[in-house]
């Protein structure tokens, strides 16, 4: 018999080990999904004998092309069928546009735009059926800007934040919950990836907790874009005052190096 699950890319720690934490107590079948195993298994452990909810870990590379598919065909034959939907997974690149490596850009854009646009086409036509179920998709800050030196990264970004106030639309009025996320700089493995250990940007980060917290907040409330951190939540509306020329050349200003 084929159960409602609650599926959570990026899971291996920082916002979506949080997010799994919060989660849990609605006692839904939990999916974690990460190329790391280990930590996931931990995490379900200490899932399991706090919360009493069923866990299934999935190990699976999402930067990979067809890895949605493959994600969905893995739940099919647990016999899971995706009520809530966290696409938590992505990275992030810093640097010269010029000089970055162009399989981890392709990597990039694969994980944080079509991996995350491909598990949400395919999931969400069973929540219409039922007419219920949530999606949250993690955008970032950088999604309101252009972003010299994480050029491609916000681009990727500003794709999941317009996606998910689009679909938002298209769905709200049939039971779908869709949101997206948008934090500032996080306490997270991020600034390893990226390159901007000791910047600016890791020395004024928010704890995943706390990021994890208002996001389900927000979802919960059908708020449809949540900000989080308090440094942060003015950006959409300087945004939108200062010319987008100005803002392009401070904020390459504060990112390059």
């Amino acid at each position: 018999m084929t159960q409602l699950a609650t599926v959570i890319t990026g899971a291996s720690s920082g916002i979506g080990a949080e997010l799994a934490h919060l989660f849990a107590p609605e006692h839904q079948h939990l999916v974690l999904v990460a190329r790391r195993r280990e930590p996931m298994e931990a995490l379900a452990e200490t899932l399991k004998h706090k919360y009493g909810v069923r866990v299934t870990v999935i190990s699976r590379d999402l930067q990979e092309p067809g890895a949605a598919q493959g994600l969905m065909d893995d739940l099919a034959a647990h016999h899971l069928q995706v009520d809530t939907l966290v696409n938590n997974a992505g990275f992030g690149l810093a640097g010269n546009f010029a000089h970055a490596d162009p399989v981890k850009t392709s990597a990039m854009m694969q994980l944080n735009m079509i991996t995350l646009t491909e598990l949400t086409q395919r999931a969400l036509p069973g929540m219409l059926e039922r007419g219920q179920g949530r999606i949250l998709n993690v955008a970032s800050l950088v999604g309101f800007q252009a972003c010299p030196y994480f050029a491609v990264y916000a681009a990727t970004k500003s794709f999941v934040l317009s996606f998910s106030e689009a679909l938002a639309e298209e769905v709200g009025s049939r039971g779908v919950l869709v949101s997206c996320l948008c934090p500032g700089s996080t306490d997270t493995g991020f600034h390893d990836v990226a390159a901007t250990k000791g910047s600016v940007l890791e020395q004024i980060a928010d704890s995943p907790k706390m990021v994890a917290e208002e996001a389900y907040k927000g979802l919960n409330n059908g708020q449809r874009v949540v900000v989080t951190g308090w440094l942060n939540k003015p950006v959409p509306m300087l945004n939108r005052l200062v010319p987008r020329r100005a803002m392009t050349w401070a904020v390459g200003k504060v990112l390059g190096r």
